[in-house]
């Protein structure tokens, strides 16, 4: 069974069922242990890039939004068997062609990356169709969406669970920021938490 581990912020690492490390906006906090054998990244802002602190296996494959949006075209790629989609993620902070949210589905599970964001039509036409099980969404309110429009989003796309990520710039988690997301779907995660997928 897959687990995913919070290092808070924006931060989180998958392990899969046969023992692959995938690493998610790497920023702080703790957990990055493991040799990693896929790094994503959806933008190269400073609390999402910090790749230097993860230790990577020989043959590990970095994506980043560079290399998985081009010419306005969002790819996909599968590395051991695991799917890996680029979707659109943007607002006022971020520019829709230097960020990506990702797709990930492994071990028969579907986890919904937001990155920094808020609300996008992508969402409606097509996230809401494709049956994902965790939805990790931003909601400081200050660089992205706050909880308000996150719980609309959480709603939108109809995700199994919601987890509150990103809750307050500079921090890895604030408890109270993710208390007032609300949807019925939340799953609160807090930094250092892990949780069988």
């Amino acid at each position: 069974m897959a687990k995913l581990f919070y290092q808070g912020h924006g931060s989180f690492r998958i392990v899969t069922d046969n023992k692959t490390v995938i690493y998610v906006d790497p920023y702080a906090g703790e957990g990055y242990e493991l040799p990693a054998d896929i790094i994503l990244v959806t933008h190269e802002h400073g609390d999402h890039a910090n790749v230097e602190l993860i230790t990577q296996k020989e043959d590990c494959k970095i994506l980043r939004a560079e290399s998985m949006l081009i010419n306005g075209e969002y790819k996909n790629v599968t590395i051991e068997n695991i799917e890996i989609e680029a979707v659109p993620a943007y607002n006022k902070n971020h520019d829709i062609n230097e960020c990506v949210g990702y797709l990930i589905k492994t071990d028969g599970v579907k986890i919904y990356a937001a990155g920094d964001t808020s609300t996008t039509e992508y969402m409606k036409t097509n996230l809401c169709n494709e049956n994902i099980d965790y939805a990790l969404l931003p909601c400081d309110g200050f660089y992205n969406m706050d909880v308000k429009e996150a719980e609309k989003c959480a709603e939108i796309i109809k995700a199994k669970y919601a987890i509150p990520i990103h809750t307050k710039p500079g921090e890895l988690f604030d408890i109270e920021v993710a208390e007032k997301f609300q949807p019925s779907n939340r799953l609160i995660v807090k930094a250092g938490e892990e949780i069988k997928l």
